[in-house]
């Protein structure tokens, strides 16, 4: 649409299956590419960049949408700049699954669930530690990770895990929960899982949970002049005193 390249930056992937509905990604566009992007049937009066989320939604798959466009500031990185990012992930226990309308967005699991448990396990890993039993390798990359929030909420048969780090490893949040679900069936104890960030590699002693249940619900972001300096911390390799 602006007639020149554009390299589109995410503040996070996602493995496949997983969802996110407050993804947020930058793009930097020359600035006379800007009126290529707008159709002559413009409407007087519209917000600036309206007319060119009506666009994308003509053109991009139905599963996916962008909400909403915006100028950015020049130290804004969506990647680099992110201060923290939130997951959900839902499971129901129903013995009939996952109703029809949300079994894309929503894991099925067999078994009831030990919530107190879980929580009880998910206090021993907030706060800044090293991953590496819940993370896919990544040559040159850490595993060290600040979880600020891992609560999990029961409504019934469906079960909530909100999850919030300021930054996440491959496959982290799935593996998180994969461990917690076996403490919540009794086949582990509690404090298992404060073991397991003893360890310096990926565990093979639990599952990642399915990915459908996962989404990316939101970032946060600093003020904008406090982007800069969140850009170089966040480059910065992690490491443990």
């Amino acid at each position: 649409m602006f007639r020149v390249p554009v390299r589109l930056r995410a503040a996070g992937r996602t493995d496949a299956g997983v969802h996110a509905t407050g993804q947020v990604a930058h793009a930097d566009i020359p600035v006379d590419a800007v009126p290529n992007a707008y159709s002559r049937s413009a409407r007087p009066g519209d917000p600036e960049f309206l007319p060119l989320v009506r666009r994308l939604g003509r053109y991009l798959p139905a599963d996916v949408r962008v909400l909403g466009i915006a100028r950015a500031p020049n130290d804004f990185d969506a990647r680099f700049s992110a201060l923290r990012r939130h997951y959900s992930y839902r499971l129901s226990t129903a013995p009939y699954g996952v109703e029809p309308q949300q079994a894309r967005y929503v894991t099925a699991w067999p078994r009831d669930l030990d919530v107190d448990a879980m929580a009880l396990a998910s206090r021993d890993l907030l706060g800044l530690h090293n991953f590496a039993a819940f993370c896919r390798r990544r040559d040159g990359a850490t595993t060290i990770r600040d979880l600020q929030r891992l609560d999990w909420i029961r409504d019934g048969e469906l079960i909530t895990a909100h999850v919030t780090a300021d930054a996440f490893c491959w496959s982290m949040v799935r593996s998180v929960v994969g461990a917690l679900l076996a403490v919540g069936e009794h086949r582990r104890e509690p404090g298992w899982c404060a073991t397991l960030l003893e360890s310096t590699s990926r565990s093979s002693d639990f599952a990642a949970a399915p990915p459908q249940g996962l989404t990316l619900v939101g970032v946060d972001y600093p003020s904008d002049d406090e982007l800069e300096a969140r850009t170089k911390v966040t480059r910065g390799l992690r490491v443990l005193d």
